[in-house]
């Protein structure tokens, strides 16, 4: 008796794992592509950029909900509803980058080819090695907090070298959140797939535009 529960004990965490990360990445497929929805929505719409303050507040307000409801059925709701915003505040993004650079879609296929190829291969290192990177949590989160202000910064007073360093900052520091993540789910630190999803979701999110901000940058072109 006492073998067959501590057998049960191994099988039942692999079970848990292999649910969470088939949940997690089935509905970050579907967010993304209700995100790209919704970015070329707004694209077609040619709807103006709702600025900095709206999409501050649009963002951790639904952030806070999905957050609170992370547990029900609402929690889903509000994983689509902030994916879909992101997607809205996407798409007058990309409608500038199209219209300020000749090579505005190519820019913008690379920066996707770019964030999917470090994705995909941070997930498939995580994945396959199993490693636990819960020790970059702490490094993560004060980089992310140091970063994002030194972005309102940049933005506040107009400093384009100091943007550029954020985007760069901003590569490293998504890159580790999706190892940081990806491994949270195998090693048990992280539970639930909903916010896991979102984790993911926004480390993609910033990957892409972080991307395709030094690809314009290094473009040539101003």
């Amino acid at each position: 008796m006492k073998l067959n529960t501590a057998l049960s004990r191994p099988e039942s965490s692999i079970l848990a794992t292999n649910k969470i990360l088939r949940n997690t990445y089935m509905l970050l497929a579907m967010t993304l592509l209700f995100s790209a929805m919704t970015a070329g929505a707004a694209m077609y719409l040619n709807l103006p950029h709702p600025g900095l303050i709206i999409t501050l507040v649009g963002f951790y307000g639904l952030l806070f909900l999905t957050t609170k409801f992370r547990n029900s059925a609402l929690g889903l709701v509000c994983v689509f509803a902030l994916t879909g915003f992101m997607g809205l505040t996407l798409g007058p993004i990309l409608s500038m980058y199209i219209q300020a650079f000749s090579n505005g879609h190519e820019l913008i296929m690379m920066a996707l080819g770019g964030t999917g190829a470090i994705f995909l291969g941070l997930s498939a290192y995580a994945l396959t090695t199993r490693r636990d990177f819960s020790f970059i949590g702490g490094f993560l989160m004060v980089g992310i907090l140091v970063a994002f202000l030194a972005g309102i910064g940049a933005v506040v007073f107009a400093i384009p070298a100091l943007s550029l360093a954020v985007s760069a900052m901003f590569i490293l520091l998504m890159s580790g959140m999706i190892l940081f993540q990806t491994s949270a789910m195998i090693n048990g630190g992280e539970t639930n797939y909903i916010l896991a999803t979102v984790n993911l979701y926004v480390s993609i999110y910033n990957l892409f535009l972080s991307l395709l901000q030094l690809l314009g940058v290094f473009s040539g072109e101003d």
